[in-house]
């Protein structure tokens, strides 16, 4: 336990090639907490969410006519976008974890910063737009828990760059 808290340490030294194993895998845990906080928003978008998303969908479809018959059909793609993605994150964590490589943890760090620019834009816009109920979809501990979630994987996954490309280094090292 002690090397893989050293080892998601983004500024440790990695000396060794189970060192950046096991650094490299920091991206694996990253996307799995991931996972978990998806699931997390799955449950509460099939569960107390589903209210909320009717709601925002019955005052878009209020101005269109054409988008009232959709709302339902929203709300389903909505949920099954969701699930995939947990599904497609799972995956790749899985890869990660067992074959880990230096695409997957890069990939994600651009994913997560982007996450966190869309998510402090969308706070700054709060204020200067009139969202109506849109604004009270998401509730302020899941924003501020998934804010949180990417800091935390944005170090993870910078430690799982620095591992994978030390893993590469050592291979290749042995290869000659």
């Amino acid at each position: 336990m002690a090397d893989m808290v050293r080892a998601i340490n983004p500024t440790a030294t990695i000396s060794t090639a189970d060192e950046a194993k096991a650094a490299a895998r920091a991206s694996a845990i990253a996307i799995f907490l991931g996972v978990v906080w998806g699931i997390i928003g799955l449950v509460w978008l099939m569960g107390p969410g589903a209210a909320v998303m009717d709601a925002a969908l019955a005052e878009a479809a209020a101005s269109s006519p054409e988008a009232a018959g959709m709302a339902g059909m929203m709300a389903g793609a909505a949920v099954g976008v969701a699930g995939f993605m947990i599904v497609i994150q799972l995956i790749l964590g899985l890869v990660q974890w067992f074959k880990p490589n230096i695409v997957i943890p890069i990939l994600f760090t651009v994913l997560v910063v982007y996450g966190l620019g869309s998510s402090a834009l969308a706070m700054v816009m709060a204020g200067q737009v009139d969202l109506g109920a849109a604004a009270a979809a998401t509730p302020a501990w899941q924003t501020w828990g998934g804010i949180v979630l990417m800091v935390v994987q944005l170090v993870l996954h910078i430690a799982g760059i620095r591992g994978a490309n030390a893993l590469g280094k050592f291979r290749n090292a042995q290869a000659y």
